[in-house]
C-alpha cells in the first residue's frame, strides 16, 4: 500500500443490503456487479480523488457493515468523519427507520459531521412504482429537518451517484471541513475484482 493524503473522511452507514457497497463500487469503478455481494465485515476503505474547481480533493470513504451485530464497530469507523452518507432502500421501509437511528447516533456523537440522506435502488422504483415504500416527500421533509442533503440513487444505472459524492466534495471545499492526517490508502490499480482494502477477513 502507498500513503495517500485524505482530505475528507466519509462514512457510509445504513442497514445491511441497502446497497452501500454497490454505491461506492459504482462511484469508484463506474460499474454495477450483478449477483449478491458478500456482506461487509467490519468496514472497507477506499480513497478517491475528485476535482472541485481548481482543487483536487481526496475523499477517504469507509463502507461499514450494516448488520446490527457490527453496530459497535461501526461507531469506531464514523469517529472523526466529516461527512456521512446514510443510506436506506427505497423498497424497504425498515431501512428508513434504521437510517433514522444512524442519524440520531451521528447527531449525538459527531455533531460536526455533515449528513447526506441517500435512498438507493431507484431503478427498481422506476421499473415498478408499487415497490416504493418510502415516500419521496417524507424523506425530503426528514432531510430538511436534520439539515441534510437528500438524494435518490441507483447503483445499477448510475443515477445521482456521481452527483452525491461531488456534492460531498464541494461542501467540503466550501466549508473547509477539518482535515484528516495522512492515512494509509490503497493502490486501486492493483485490484481487479474489488476496490476494497478490508480491515477484517471474511471466513
Amino acid at each position: 500500500m502507498s500513503a495517500m493524503r485524505v482530505d475528507a473522511k466519509v462514512v457510509m452507514l445504513g442497514k445491511e443490503s441497502v446497497g452501500k457497497t454497490s454505491l461506492v463500487e459504482r462511484y469508484v469503478h463506474h460499474r454495477f456487479l450483478v449477483g449478491p455481494y458478500q456482506n461487509t465485515i467490519g468496514a472497507a476503505f477506499v480513497a478517491k480523488p475528485i476535482q472541485v474547481a481548481e482543487k483536487v480533493i481526496t475523499l477517504g470513504i469507509w463502507d461499514t457493515a450494516g448488520s446490527e451485530r457490527y453496530e459497535a464497530m461501526s461507531r469506531i469507523y464514523y469517529r472523526g468523519a466529516r461527512a456521512a452518507i446514510v443510506c436506506y432502500d427505497l423498497t424497504d421501509s425498515s431501512s428508513f427507520q434504521r437510517a433514522k437511528f444512524w442519524v440520531n447516533e451521528l447527531q449525538n456523537c459527531e455533531e460536526h459531521c455533515k449528513i447526506y440522506l441517500c435512498g438507493t435502488k431507484n431503478d427498481l422504483i422506476e421499473a415498478d412504482r408499487s415497490l416504493r415504500q418510502i415516500d419521496y416527500h417524507d424523506a425530503q421533509d426528514f432531510a430538511e429537518e436534520i439539515g441534510a442533503q437528500h438524494f435518490e440513487t441507483s447503483s445499477k444505472t448510475g443515477r445521482n451517484v456521481d452527483e452525491l459524492f461531488q456534492k460531498v466534495a464541494v461542501d467540503y471545499n466550501e466549508s473547509s471541513f477539518q482535515y484528516m492526517t495522512e492515512e494509509a490508502g490503497v493502490d486501486l490499480g492493483q485490484k481487479k475484482d474489488s476496490f476494497f482494502y478490508s480491515c477484517c477477513h471474511n471466513n
